[in-house]
């Protein structure tokens, strides 16, 4: 019997390994059709950026003015947005503001600028304090009003534009936007330097002499608040000094880029508002930027005012509708091309 099971056991084995052997030997099965098909399809290529999310121009340099200004608190968030959006180098450069930014502009220096309607003006009318006409400064919008914000302290006596005659008067960096409107509204009161002892000292350096006592007034023309003045007014007996509107009115009819206005009540702590004039701002650009830019730059500007008006409030007073009313320059094809669209809305 054990030799009899022992045959049985190697036959078995001898079959059982034939089996594998064959097994083996077969071609591989073929897919079924319940089972997932390989495809010969090529791969997809992640999206490209579009026109859409570029510009032309690798930079766009905004031209602002002082550091603590709204110019540039503003003009900061708008380089991160551009930046964002576009990828592109976008950053500000703080200047003495209006004259320096639209000489920047000319020079190829800057792409964007701040700018008051006043310089502007001159600037392509070729008036002093520009040698020539400018016409590489397109406009894109009328932004926000910047106030003449006339500063002394209250122990001074100085109440209007009157009493500045024979006083230390810091009018702003030299050849700003502020300068060029102080002397205006001085000449159009029958005031000169000649009748002032003149500082040509920006923002905060006027704040900084003012409480030091080294001046008795300054002019700080801005959006409102100006930060500069919302510093000096802690522990300073801050003043304003009124302008008449009776007066900016006679002003306005040689320069009608000046209104009559007010500051609010409680501003820096004043109680009453304070009658003074008040300029619009521009925000302009260089003419070599193409339609397709500006108009990217326009349109992603006022999309975004609800974000820049977070960065100061002067840009609640910006809207679409003001943007296209008291243009001073020509405004540039790319923003018609924008403002065309919104008008056909």
């Amino acid at each position: 019997m054990n030799s009899r099971k022992k045959i049985i056991a190697g036959t078995l084995l001898t079959l059982l390994l034939a089996a594998c052997s064959q097994e083996a030997e077969k071609p591989a099965a073929t897919a079924s059709n319940d089972a997932p098909k390989a495809t010969t399809e090529a791969p997809k290529e992640a999206p490209k950026a579009t026109a859409e999310d570029k510009l032309d121009s690798r930079f766009v340099t905004i031209a602002t003015g002082g550091a603590s200004g709204p110019y540039n608190i503003i003009a900061t968030t708008m380089g991160e947005i551009y930046s964002e959006k576009y990828k592109a180098n976008s950053k500000t450069q703080t200047t003495g503001a209006s004259v320096e930014n639209i000489n920047l502009i000319d020079q190829g220096k800057a792409e964007m600028a701040f700018v008051m309607s006043d310089a502007l003006n001159q600037a392509i009318n070729g008036e002093a304090p520009f040698q020539k006409k400018i016409d590489s400064v397109k406009q894109i919008a009328v932004l926000y009003p910047n106030f003449v914000q006339i500063v002394t302290s209250q122990k001074s006596g100085i109440k209007t534009i009157e009493d500045l005659k024979g006083k230390r008067v810091a009018v702003g960096d030299q050849n700003s936007g502020v300068e060029v409107n102080a002397r205006s509204l001085l000449n159009g009161h029958g005031i000169t330097y000649d009748d002032l002892k003149v500082d040509y000292l920006g923002y905060a350096e006027a704040a900084d002499a003012l409480r030091a006592g080294r001046i008795d007034a300054a002019f700080l023309t801005s959006g409102l608040p100006n930060a500069s003045l919302m510093e000096l007014a802690q522990g300073f007996d801050l003043q304003l000094v009124t302008i008449s509107p009776e007066n900016i009115a006679t002003i306005a009819q040689d320069k009608p880029y000046f209104m009559a206005m007010e500051i609010p009540t409680n501003t820096y702590g004043n109680a009453e508002a304070i009658p003074t004039a008040v300029i619009m701002n521009a925000l302009v650009v260089n003419s070599k930027l193409s339609d397709d830019d500006v108009y990217k730059l326009t349109k992603t500007f006022f999309e975004n005012l609800d974000r820049l008006q977070n960065s100061h409030q002067a840009v609640k007073d910006v809207s679409l509708e003001q943007a296209q009313k008291g243009m001073v320059a020509p405004v540039h094809p790319g923003a018609q091309k924008y403002y065309d669209e919104q008008n056909q809305q």
